[in-house]
């Protein structure tokens, strides 16, 4: 981290060959790096088409520029510049899975929530993404666990249990809340809070990863509002 207790972020765009990631990590140990976050994509169209983009958040670093500077002498390497680490820009990220018009109206009360609290300073982001049917759910809910800064989760629908019920054990186990619409099936028997105003669960997902309000989900866990 820099001086302020802030990641560094660096992303860097190479040609796609093999060993480019092993000698980028191989700089990246030299300098004591320790890497929170990377992410490896080719890029699928453009001028910069086929071309391959590494981006990195780490931290115990002593000298950046001298990082950097090494970075460009790989011969791959066809630059490399600094960012503010994504948890600056989009922060955490509540995620909103069901049906379209569920996850619609739990996305107006995450927006209208956030919106209170990025204009304050802070950084929260909303995703949302209208599913149907078990398995597809299932394993929508089962990922947000990979996806990176994805502090909480709402489920919104009429009927969810089975598999999904699986996934919200899975994901709560790996440090995600879950945030259930009053709805059949088992899900909400499994959510740490069931909300039957959809707006009020995407309220209620923001308050409680942000870090200036005081709502907290483990403290009314189990509870029906």
């Amino acid at each position: 981290m820099n001086k302020t207790g802030i990641p560094y972020a660096l992303s860097i765009l190479s040609e796609n060959r093999h060993g480019v990631l092993r000698d980028v990590s191989r700089v990246m140990a030299h300098h004591g790096a320790n890497i929170l976050t990377t992410q490896q994509s080719i890029i699928s169209s453009g001028e910069k088409k086929g071309l391959s983009t590494l981006y990195f958040e780490f931290e115990e670093v002593e000298d950046i520029e001298s990082l950097i500077t090494e970075l460009t002498e790989i011969p791959e390497i066809l630059f490399v510049e600094r960012h503010q680490p994504f948890s600056e820009i989009y922060g955490k990220r509540v995620i909103i899975l069901g049906g379209g018009a569920q996850v619609a109206q739990v996305a107006l009360g995450a927006v209208n929530e956030a919106d209170r609290h990025n204009i304050r300073g802070e950084r929260i982001s909303v995703d949302t993404i209208p599913l149907v049917g078990e398995n597809d759910l299932a394993a929508a809910a089962e990922a947000v666990s990979r996806l990176p800064r994805a502090s909480v989760l709402v489920l919104a629908g009429s009927l969810m249990g089975g598999k999904i019920s699986e996934s919200v054990i899975t994901i709560q186990k790996l440090g995600v809340p879950v945030i259930s619409l009053s709805m059949a099936g088992s899900v909400p028997d499994y959510a740490d809070l069931v909300v039957t105003d959809p707006i009020q669960a995407g309220v209620f997902a923001v308050m409680h990863i942000s870090s200036k309000a005081v709502f907290d989900i483990y403290r009314v866990r189990g509870r029906k509002f």
